[in-house]
C-alpha cells in the first residue's frame, strides 16, 4: 500500500464514480480501476461494491476512509514541515462551509490567505446544517468548517470561533422600491443604523424597512426545517403576515427568483454585494435578527496549511467594529 493508492482510494469515495474521480486526478480510468484493484488484492477485502453504473462503499472501505485522510495528511504535514524554512511554499486546505458563510466571510478571507499563500491548493466542500459542518470537522472529513446559526453551537473536542453576525436583509426586484406605493413606510435615505456589535457595515444604499411592512409582500423561502427558514420565521412571528409563493430546496436558486420579479427574501447580509451588483434592493429589516457566522477546526495538530488559513480568519474576526472575539473549546 502506498500514498498514491491512499489518494486515488479517496477520490473515488469523493467523487462516487471512477470515471469523475479519473478527471479529477488527470489518469485514465483503467489506471484508476486498476490501482484499486491492486490496493483491493493487497488488502484482502473489497473496499467497493459495484451496483449498476456506480459504486458504494463496502464495510471494510468504510473503515479505510478515516487512516487514509490522516496518512495524506501526515504526508502534507511532513512535506510542509520540511519546507517551512522557506515559508510555506505548498499544502492543502480542506474546508467545509455552509451557503450564506461561503459567500461572506469566505470570499474575503479566501482572497487574503490565496494572496498570500499562492502555493497551497483550498477544497471547499458544501454542507447546509451547522451539524453537518461539525461533523465533517469531527470525523476528519476536513479539518476546518465555517457555518451559520442562531447561537454559537455547543462542540465537544472543536476549537470554535465567533467570527462575526450578519443581519437579515430584506432583497427585493429591481426597481421594488419605485414600484411600491407611496414610501409604503419604509426609510430610502441611504443612510444606514448604528452598525450592531459584532457586524459589518455595508447592506447598500437600500436603507430599513421595519419587519411589519413585510405585510402582505410575496417571498421566496427556504424549505421548513432549514436555518435560513427557520429565521425568516422568526422574522415573521410578530403578526407578519406575508406571502410565501415558492420554496426552494437550494437557497442559491432564491435570488434568481428575486430578480425575475417572482417576490422579495429575508436573507443573510453576506448576499448583499452580490444581489446589489445584479440590480436587486437590499434593504436592513428592524428589529435586528442575525446569524452568528462561526469557524470550528479540529482540536488537534493541524496541517501547516490548515494552521495559515485558521490565522486569516481569526486576523479577519479580530477587524469586527468592536474588537469582540470569542474562542470556546
Amino acid at each position: 500500500m502506498d500514498v498514491r493508492q491512499l489518494a486515488y482510494f479517496l477520490a473515488v469515495v469523493r467523487h462516487q464514480h471512477f470515471g469523475r474521480a479519473a478527471e479529477q486526478l488527470r489518469i485514465a480510468q483503467p489506471s484508476l480501476s486498476q490501482a484499486i484493484r491492486t490496493l483491493e488484492r493487497e488488502l484482502g477485502v473489497p473496499l467497493f461494491h459495484r451496483v449498476g453504473r456506480g459504486i458504494v462503499l463496502s464495510d471494510a472501505g468504510s473503515q479505510l476512509v478515516e487512516p487514509a485522510r490522516q496518512v495524506l495528511r501526515d504526508v502534507d504535514s511532513a512535506k510542509a514541515a520540511v519546507q517551512s524554512v522557506r515559508g510555506l511554499q505548498r499544502g492543502r486546505v480542506e474546508l467545509v462551509s455552509m451557503p450564506s458563510p461561503g459567500m461572506e466571510p469566505l470570499a474575503t478571507i479566501m482572497s487574503d490567505f490565496t494572496g498570500a499563500h499562492p502555493a497551497v491548493s483550498v477544497t471547499v466542500e458544501a454542507a447546509f446544517t451547522p451539524e453537518e459542518v461539525i461533523h465533517s470537522v469531527k470525523t476528519g472529513r476536513t479539518e476546518l468548517g465555517l457555518l451559520g446559526a442562531a447561537a454559537t453551537p455547543l462542540t465537544d473536542g472543536l476549537k470554535v470561533l465567533h467570527v462575526e453576525d450578519q443581519p437579515l436583509v430584506l432583497i427585493s426586484p429591481p426597481g421594488a422600491g419605485s414600484r411600491e406605493s407611496g414610501d409604503e413606510g419604509h426609510e430610502r435615505t441611504g443612510q444606514h443604523e448604528e452598525t450592531q456589535p459584532g457586524t459589518r457595515p455595508g447592506t447598500g444604499p437600500g436603507g430599513t424597512i421595519r419587519r411589519g411592512q413585510l405585510d402582505a409582500m410575496r417571498l421566496v423561502v427556504s424549505k421548513p426545517g432549514s436555518l435560513m427558514r427557520q429565521l425568516v420565521d422568526d422574522v415573521l412571528s410578530s403578526g407578519v403576515n406575508a406571502r410565501i409563493v415558492v420554496e426552494v430546496e437550494h437557497r442559491t436558486s432564491i435570488l434568481p427568483m428575486v430578480l425575475a420579479g417572482v417576490g422579495h427574501a429575508v436573507m443573510p447580509s453576506s448576499w448583499t454585494q452580490l444581489a446589489e451588483r445584479a440590480g436587486a434592493l437590499v434593504r436592513h429589516i428592524e428589529p435586528v435578527s442575525l446569524l452568528r457566522i462561526v469557524f470550528v477546526a479540529r482540536n488537534t495538530a493541524l496541517t501547516p496549511a490548515a494552521q495559515a488559513f485558521a490565522a486569516h480568519v481569526e486576523r479577519y474576526a479580530a477587524q469586527l467594529p468592536d474588537g469582540t472575539r470569542h474562542h470556546e473549546a
